[in-house]
C-alpha cells in the first residue's frame, strides 16, 4: 500500500486497525517535558484534555443530582426563636469568620464583601500576576505558602463552626432540622406515605378539645408556641404528642423544661394542672 508522497513505501498496518507499525530505525519525537522551560500547546491540546475532564465531572453531577433529589428545608418561620442558622458546609468557614470582633458588626463590610473580594480577586489575577515557568510547588515558597495557609485557615474554620454548632444544639435540646426531617422520612416511607414533604405536614385533629386541660395551656400561654391548635409555631407540634413521648415524660419536660425553648412551668402551674395537661396531651395521637 502507497502513502504519502514516496508511491513505493510500504505501510504496515497492526492487526486490524489503521494504526501504523513505528518505524525502528525512526525514533519518537520527544515528549514536551523534554523541552525545559516550555509546556503542552495550550490550543488543541490542553483544551481538549481539560473538555474531556469536565464533561466527566459534569455527567458525573447530573448522574448524582438525578439519583438524589435535593433535600429541600421547612419553610422559614420568623416566630420561631429556637431555630439555630446553619449555612451550608462549604459556607462554614465565612460564617465562622463573620464571628470574630474584626470581620462584624463595625467591620462587616469587611467581612462580608472585602475579605472574599480579596481571596477571589487574588485567585482572578493568579495566572496574570504568577507567571513563572516552574511548576514544582517547593520552588514557589509564596505560591505555595499562600495555598498552605489559605487550606488550613478554611479547614479550621470549618470545624470550629461546627463544632459551636453541635454544642448550641446539645445546649437548646434542639433537634437539627436535617435529623428531624430523615426522621419524619423514614416514619413516612414506613407508613406508606412516600417521601416526606417539608411544609405539607398533615396536623392531626385535637382529642378531646373541649377537656379542661386545654384552658390551663391557654392561661400558660402555651399557644404562643405550640399554636391555638398545637400546630407548632415557635415550638414544636404538639398534635399527636402522645404517639411520641407518654405521659411521664411529658410531666418532666413541663415540670422542669427542656433546653432554652421549653421553659419550666414549676411553680406556674400546680402539680395537678401539670398532671391534668401531661394526661390529655398523652392522648393526643395520630388518627389510625
Amino acid at each position: 500500500m502507497a502513502h504519502g508522497h514516496q508511491s513505493k513505501e510500504k505501510v504496515v498496518f497492526v492487526g486490524d486497525s489503521r494504526i501504523r507499525k513505528p518505524d525502528p530505525n525512526k525514533p519518537a519525537p520527544p515528549d514536551y517535558t523534554a523541552y525545559p522551560g516550555k509546556s503542552e500547546a495550550f490550543i488543541p491540546n490542553f483544551l481538549l484534555k481539560e473538555w474531556m475532564a469536565g464533561v466527566v465531572v459534569l455527567v458525573g453531577f447530573l448522574v448524582l443530582t438525578i439519583a438524589e433529589p435535593a433535600p429541600l428545608g421547612y419553610p422559614a418561620d420568623p416566630l420561631n426563636g429556637s431555630f439555630i442558622p446553619m449555612p451550608d458546609w462549604y459556607f462554614l468557614f465565612i460564617y465562622q469568620l463573620l464571628k470574630y470582633p474584626y470581620t462584624s458588626e463595625n467591620y462587616i463590610v469587611l467581612g462580608t464583601i472585602g475579605l472574599p473580594g480579596i481571596l477571589f480577586g487574588a485567585l482572578f489575577l493568579a495566572p496574570f500576576l504568577d507567571t513563572g515557568k516552574e511548576r514544582r510547588f517547593y520552588r514557589r515558597p509564596i505560591a505555595s505558602s499562600l495555598m498552605l495557609v489559605t487550606l488550613v485557615a478554611s479547614v479550621y474554620l470549618t470545624w470550629v463552626s461546627w463544632h459551636h454548632y453541635t454544642k448550641e444544639v446539645e445546649a437548646s435540646g434542639v433537634v437539627p432540622e436535617h435529623i428531624e426531617r430523615e426522621e419524619k422520612n423514614r416514619e413516612s416511607i414506613e407508613a406508606g406515605k412516600g417521601r416526606f414533604i417539608p411544609g405539607k405536614v398533615v396536623v392531626p385533629a385535637l382529642v378531646k378539645p373541649e377537656d379542661e386541660a386545654f384552658s390551663v395551656t391557654m392561661k400558660a400561654q402555651c399557644i404562643a408556641c405550640h399554636g391555638t391548635d398545637l400546630e407548632g409555631q415557635a415550638g414544636p407540634m404538639l398534635a399527636g404528642i402522645g404517639d411520641k413521648l407518654s405521659k411521664d415524660e411529658i410531666v418532666n419536660t413541663i415540670t422542669n423544661g427542656k433546653g432554652e425553648g421549653m421553659p419550666s412551668f414549676k411553680g406556674t402551674l400546680s402539680d395537678a394542672e401539670i398532671e391534668k395537661v401531661a394526661t390529655w396531651l398523652s392522648e393526643q395521637k395520630a388518627a389510625e
